[in-house]
C-alpha cells in the first residue's frame, strides 16, 4: 500500500514543474499559480489513482481547468487595479519556468507577452500557451479542454493572429541580445541612472521609449505610462533619488530577460533596441514581489 502512495507522490513532484509553468503563463501570477498547483494536489490526493493511466495529462488537465475558472474572477478584479497591471516577476535563471535555452522559449516567459495574453479570451490563452510554451498537439490540448480538434485549431490561429497583430501595433520587439550585451547596456543604463546627470541618462534612452510603473494603488507609483526620452529620464532619476537610495542593487534575469533588482522593494525590467533603453517595467507593489522575495531568500 505504502509504495502506491509514494509512487503517486513521486508523480506528483515530477510534474509539479510543468503544472506551474502552465499556471503561471496562464495567470501571470506566480502567488495564484503556487495556489492552482496546490489545489491540483488536493484533487489529485482524493482522486482514484488506481484508474488514471497517464498521470501528466490527468494533471495538466486539473491546472488548466483550474486555470481558465480562475482567469474568469481575474478579470474583475484586473478591472479594478490602480494604475497599470504588469505580470508577477520570476527569477528565471534557476529554471524556475522551464527551460529557457531558445528565444522563443524565453518570449513564452516574457513581459510583454504575458501581456497581449491578457487581451484573449482564456480558452484561447490555454490554447495558445500549451500550444507554444508547451509544444502539446492541438489533439491533446483538444483532450485537455474538451474540445473538437479542428475547435483548438481555429482557438490557436485566432489567438496567435491576435497576439501577432498586437505586438505589430506596439512595435514589441522580440528580445535577443546575448546575456554578455545586454549586462553591459544595464550597466551603462543604471550608472546613467544613477548618476544625477540628466544628459547622461537621456543619452542611453531610445527617443520612445515607455516607462510603466506597477504600484497597484498600495505604494506610490505612476498612474499611466510615461512616454518619451526627456520625461521618462525625469521620472527614473527621480524615483532612484526618492525611492531606492541606498537600497542594494544588483542585475539578474527575470522573465527571461535583463532586469535590475533594488533589494527586495522594486524590480526593473529594461528592454533594449539597437543599444537603448526602448521600455522599462517597474513591479514595485510589494503583493507581486512576494515570490520573487521567496526565491531571493533560497538562492
Amino acid at each position: 500500500m505504502s509504495t502506491h502512495v509514494t509512487a503517486s507522490a513521486a508523480d506528483f513532484e515530477e510534474h509539479r514543474p510543468r503544472m506551474f509553468g502552465i499556471a503561471y503563463r496562464m495567470l501571470g501570477s506566480a502567488t495564484e499559480a503556487e495556489d492552482i498547483v496546490q489545489d491540483a494536489y488536493l484533487r489529485w490526493d482524493a482522486a482514484d489513482r488506481a484508474a488514471i493511466q497517464h498521470p501528466g495529462a490527468w494533471l495538466a488537465k486539473v491546472v488548466t481547468n483550474l486555470c481558465l475558472n480562475s482567469l474568469t474572477s481575474a478579470r474583475a478584479r484586473r478591472e479594478q487595479y490602480v494604475g497599470p497591471w504588469l505580470p508577477e516577476p520570476v527569477l528565471t535563471g534557476g529554471g524556475t519556468l522551464g527551460p529557457l535555452e531558445s528565444a522563443e522559449q524565453r518570449d513564452s516567459v516574457s513581459m510583454a507577452l504575458l501581456l497581449l495574453l491578457e487581451q484573449l479570451t482564456p480558452v484561447e490563452r490555454a490554447v495558445y500557451v500549451l500550444r507554444e510554451a508547451f509544444a502539446y498537439s492541438h489533439r491533446e490540448i483538444s483532450t485537455l479542454l474538451d474540445l473538437t480538434e479542428a475547435n483548438c485549431r481555429q482557438l490557436h490561429r485566432r489567438a496567435a493572429a491576435r497576439v501577432a497583430a498586437d505586438r505589430a501595433a506596439t512595435g514589441e520587439k522580440r528580445f535577443s541580445a546575448d546575456p554578455e550585451r545586454w549586462q553591459g547596456l544595464l550597466e551603462s543604463f543604471m550608472t546613467a541612472a544613477r548618476s544625477g546627470d540628466l544628459s547622461r541618462l537621456e543619452g542611453v534612452l531610445a527617443a520612445d521609449v515607455r516607462y510603466v510603473s506597477d504600484g497597484g494603488g498600495v505604494v506610490n507609483a505612476a498612474r499611466r505610462p510615461i512616454l518619451g526620452r526627456d520625461k521618462v529620464a525625469r521620472f527614473a532619476m527621480g524615483a532612484m533619488a526618492k525611492y531606492v537610495a541606498g537600497v542594494p542593487v544588483s542585475v539578474a534575469e527575470v522573465n527571461g530577460a535583463p532586469a535590475v533588482l533594488f533589494g527586495e522593494v522594486a524590480v526593473l525590467l529594461v528592454e533594449f533596441e539597437n543599444g537603448l533603453v526602448s521600455g522599462i517595467s517597474a513591479v514595485v507593489n510589494p503583493e507581486k514581489l512576494e515570490f520573487l522575495r521567496r526565491q531571493l531568500s533560497h538562492s
